[in-house]
């Protein structure tokens, strides 16, 4: 007695007609998107080089690109807070910056201080790509 073909294989060899049964099926994917938490949904927009220059201050002194970006807020750097108002994005940022100073002493808050820094520059890549495709439309 063969076995017999499992549900999504027996679909998916439903759905195409030219393809044997023997191949798994494969699913398909819409959309992932991200969940961020407060604090690392506060990380602002800013421009490339102010990213980069964040990056550099959080690898060397632990918080300090952070509360760098904090001052980026005030000045109008976007977060993906946009129901949060500007202040309380700031002191998010300020508290995230306490956070890697004051536990840079067990290596957490400077490992976290340099994964905020890359995601600094992420979003500053992320942002500079999606001016360039405005610009081509």
């Amino acid at each position: 007695m063969e076995p017999s073909p499992k549900d999504g294989e027996s679909a998916a060899a439903a759905a195409e007609p030219g393809r044997g049964g023997a191949a798994p099926s494969s699913g398909v994917v819409v959309q992932v998107r991200e969940k961020k938490g407060p604090l690392r949904a506060a990380i602002p927009y800013m421009p490339f080089p102010v990213a980069v220059i964040c990056l550099f201050l959080n690898t060397f002194v632990p918080g300090l690109g952070t509360f760098v970006s904090a001052f980026t807020v005030l000045c109008g750097a976007r977060t993906d807070l946009p129901d949060r108002h500007r202040c309380c994005v700031f002191w998010l940022n300020i508290a995230a910056a306490l956070i890697q100073i004051l536990t840079a002493i067990v290596m957490v808050g400077w490992i976290m201080s340099i994964f905020w820094g890359m995601d600094m520059v992420i979003l500053a890549t992320e942002r500079r790509c999606r001016a360039a495709g405005a610009d081509l439309h």
